[in-house]
């Protein structure tokens, strides 16, 4: 049975909302309350831990449905689906229904048996009989989702309306996707909040995107205008269909008996704040101070001065190369991000360099310099301000937590104009850090092995600076009260983030409780860390190479630190991105003997260009594709652009001189395609030959087997090469006929389905019986569930993100060959992935 779930600002009114519902349904419905907190003084206000408890108390796989007043409610709505399990995540719905007439719909249409979107349905629909019986337009509730041509409108354009399902709407990395999505066609594309009833704005800004306060549950209207306008529509469409591939998993589940999410009374001695990322940490105070830019404040660099320019043209020039730098430090933490706390947290950095792209933003700052003869610095941060001032007055909370974004990307920029260094962080002791507030790029940048602890008067639990705390495993709280600010550096704290409190000079027994907490904690990352150096080998002695996947330089040095052995998988893709050419030669030679100088002569093994599919680059002429996971692809695209191959060939082979280097060719589907690689291949050897330009004659030549082809013909393709790497992210794709991205049936693509298995299994086998080893890279690789089965398979090596090495070592160490092949052995006889897993929970009784 579906549950209902009620949140108010006020108890009273919520029970009597509950009152009037079970009225309809005879307590045929469970319905829970979350209204009010704890203060007799002032009860009225949420609590994010009180709405958790109820849906708990109410959770069903049939769905919960959470309908709220306004506010703060729906705030500590959100965060309470942040402390449910991910699995549970999906089946909880808020709805923007009203709060009394959709919790009666709500409960009335659960009792009939509807399934949870008819129930959503009738809740959001609740207002159409009153509007209705009082003679009122209501074709602003319709709930019919359409896609028709406007009427009377031109014959190239189209329009759709789609409603939005994700949790938070179109925050800033849904922003950022959609923005970069519609930016790809030439069709002029707008968007407006028809819930809102908003004004149509251009969908290639960011900021105007954004401003729509797009959330959960709203409908919006996308038209397009153009003679790729129904592609465009139907590439849009696909993203909400999606859900953008968002990832819920939760940050932490807090203890019921545990502080609530509301600043409790404190002193000196202990303050209360919002929980944003669990652990304890003990160590001095370290006071960082930066000046935010806002309306009145200027930022933290000089006073920007006001002056007039004789050349207007001069300084636009000059603004678009301070844009231009600012891009590529973005991409080089959005590159470092994505290494060190995973591909979607790090997309929040993909809407910064959006917002760089904004042409309203882009277009306003030129038409000021131009227009009024102004420096670049004051333009920028007149610009800046405006949006940021219209972030701050929209009434939507999690919108105005944005404008941190906003901040951080200007400060960059008039950094870049001013010519000061970049500002870090700078702790040269363990300490933990209290500020005002922090910046998304601040907080990326920490060193968690120097910063132990944040502490901020500013932010939320749902700011991108609370989400890349929790990433980088630093205890966080925020939303302190500013007396913490009045610390002097070096004053003993000690903090726990899972409670949200600190301890100013705390106690001998805090401290006594706190360190056990702690101790305990790191009892069990210690058990995982003390092997990372070591090599991976199970019980019995038998080996197995753990190399990682990596996107830069970076990468590698973060790679070696975890302990990898080689990198099993360069992905090359990263030096061809946010450029308007393609790299040259030299450009890449300089990266890859980067690379394999910091392995220090482990093996590197390069994929060439992997463009197409999930990733698109305008400048090389990879249209949109309505298929593109199976269009014009990987090996395919540089088969068709032989000199894109040909430069980066070069390149690999010039940088493989001294160093274990190894080419990999990806999307291999017919024996052709490698031999038409290598005929390739062998022209450039012959070019660098003649030129004397030396390079490794015997170096290693293999295929990405990521196409259920390659498995089928594996036989014929191990007379070509030298070694498989398997790539299970795209095989189990293929394999079950179900897109990786599409959340719908994502569940589908799990590598552990025994059909992925026996595929795998399959290759394995037929390249050791041609004499050749055999390797994986995929993120299952990185889960401490398939280490069993991918031993069992009898791999010789795998390829994983630098971060989860420590965990597989750990898990291997476990094993023996025997008990992996036995484990193995029975996951093949299973009909599902779940099944999988459960074999192997109850063989190693992991929990």
């Amino acid at each position: 049975m579906i549950g209902i779930v009620i949140v108010s600002h006020s108890k009273r009114l919520a029970e009597g909302v509950r009152e009037l519902a079970v009225q309809m349904v005879q307590d045929h419905v469970p319905i829970a309350v979350a209204a009010g907190i704890d203060d007799p003084a002032n009860p009225l206000g949420t609590d994010a831990i009180q709405v958790y408890e109820a849906i708990a108390s109410v959770y069903s796989d049939d769905g919960v449905l959470v309908l709220m007043d306004l506010g703060s409610a729906l705030m500590s709505a959100e965060m309470a689906l942040e402390f449910l399990p991910s699995e549970q995540q999906q089946q909880v719905h808020l709805c923007a229904a009203p709060l009394v007439e959709g919790a009666i719909a709500a409960v009335v249409a659960a009792a009939a048996g509807n399934h949870i979107q008819q129930v959503i349905a009738e809740a959001q629909g609740a207002l159409v009989a009153k509007a209705t019986q009082l003679g009122l337009d209501d074709s602003h509730l319709s709930l019919v989702i359409r896609e028709e041509p406007m009427i009377n409108d031109t014959p190239h354009t189209h329009e759709i309306t789609l409603r939005v399902s994700n949790r938070f709407g179109l925050h800033a990395r849904p922003a950022a996707q959609f923005v970069g999505c519609a930016a790809r066609f030439q069709s002029q594309i707008k968007v407006k909040n028809a819930t809102k009833a908003s004004e149509f704005v251009r969908a290639d800004s960011i900021n105007q995107v954004a401003m729509l306060g797009v959330r959960q549950g709203d409908e919006i209207v996308i038209t397009a205008t153009g003679t790729d306008a129904e592609a465009a529509l139907a590439a849009l469409q696909t993203l909400f269909t999606t859900n953008f591939g968002e990832d819920n998993t939760p940050p932490h589940t807090p203890r019921r008996d545990e502080s609530r999410l509301y600043i409790t009374p404190h002193t000196l001695s202990s303050l209360q704040g919002i929980p944003a990322s669990s652990g304890v940490a003990i160590a001095p105070c370290f006071r960082y101070r930066k000046t935010p830019i806002s309306s009145n404040q200027t930022t933290s660099l000089e006073k920007i001065q006001h002056y007039h320019v004789e050349n207007p043209n001069d300084e636009w020039q000059r603004l678009q190369s301070a844009l231009h730098t600012a891009q590529q430090e973005i991409q080089t933490l959005l590159s470092h991000s994505s290494i060190q706390i995973g591909d979607a947290e790090a997309a929040i950095f993909d809407a910064h360099l959006l917002f760089l792209e904004d042409p309203t933003l882009l277009e306003t700052a030129q038409q000021h310099i131009l227009s009024q003869h102004l420096n670049a610095e004051a333009v920028w941060q007149e610009v800046i301000n405006e949006v940021a001032n219209n972030y701050r007055h929209l009434d939507d909370p999690y919108l105005q937590e944005r404008i941190a974004d906003v901040v951080d990307v200007g400060e960059r920029v008039l950094r870049v104009l001013s010519g000061t260094p970049m500002m870090i962080v700078d702790v040269s002791q363990p300490a933990i850090l209290v500020a005002a507030d922090l910046t998304p790029s601040d907080t990326a940048s920490l060193d968690p092995t120097r910063v132990l602890g944040i502490c901020i008067t500013g932010g939320s639990a749902t700011s991108h600076t609370a989400i890349l705390a929790r990433s980088l495993g630093i205890p966080a709280i925020v939303g302190l009260p500013l007396e913490i600010l009045q610390l002097t550096d070096g004053t003993q704290l000690a903090i726990d983030g899972e409670m949200g409190r600190v301890w100013v000079r705390p106690e001998a027994d805090t401290l006594v409780a706190l360190q056990a907490k702690r101790d305990t904690q790191h009892a069990t990352q210690q058990q995982i860390r003390s092997i990372t150096h070591q090599p991976c080998m199970t019980r019995d002695r038998h080996r197995i190479n753990v190399f990682a996947n990596v996107n830069s330089v970076h990468d590698t040095q973060q790679a070696v630190s975890f302990g990898a052995e080689g990198v099993g998988l360069l992905r090359t893709e990263f030096l061809y991105l946010n450029r308007a050419t393609a790299p040259t030669e030299e450009q890449q030679l300089e990266v890859y003997q980067a690379i394999a100088q910091i392995l220090d002569n482990r093996p590197l093994i390069i994929r060439t260009l992997d463009v197409g599919g999930d990733k698109s680059i305008p400048y090389l002429g990879v249209g949109v594709e309505t298929n593109p996971f199976l269009g014009w692809r990987g090996i395919r695209f540089c088969l068709d652009r032989p000199q894109v191959l040909k430069t980066q060939l070069r390149a690999i082979l010039r940088a493989s001189l001294h160093h274990q280097i190894k080419i990999m060719f990806p999307m291999i589907a017919t024996v052709t395609e490698i031999q038409a690689a290598k005929v390739i291949l062998a022209e450039v050897q012959a070019e660098l030959r003649q030129a004397g330009i030396g390079f490794d004659e015997d170096m290693e030549i293999g295929i990405m087997v990521e196409v259920p082809s390659a498995v089928t013909i594996a036989d014929h393709l191990a007379r070509e090469v030298d070694f498989f790497s398997i790539g299970t992210n795209d095989l189990s794709q293929y394999i079950m006929a179900a897109d990786r991205t599409n959340p719908k049936v994502a569940n589908l693509t799990d590598a552990l389905h025994p059909a992925v298995l026996r595929m795998i299994q399959q290759t394995v086998e037929v390249g050791h019986a041609a004499g050749i080893w055999v390797g994986l890279c995929g993120e299952i690789a990185a889960d401490p569930l398939a280490a069993p089965i991918l031993l069992g398979l009898g791999l010789d090596e795998v390829s994983l993100n630098p971060q989860a090495i420590p965990r597989f070592k750990s898990a291997i160490a476990q094993l023996t060959i025997p008990k992996a092949q036995a484990i193995f052995t029975a996951a093949l006889q299973q009909d599902s992935a779940a099944k999988v897993r459960e074999i192997v929970n109850d063989d190693l009784h992991i929990i």
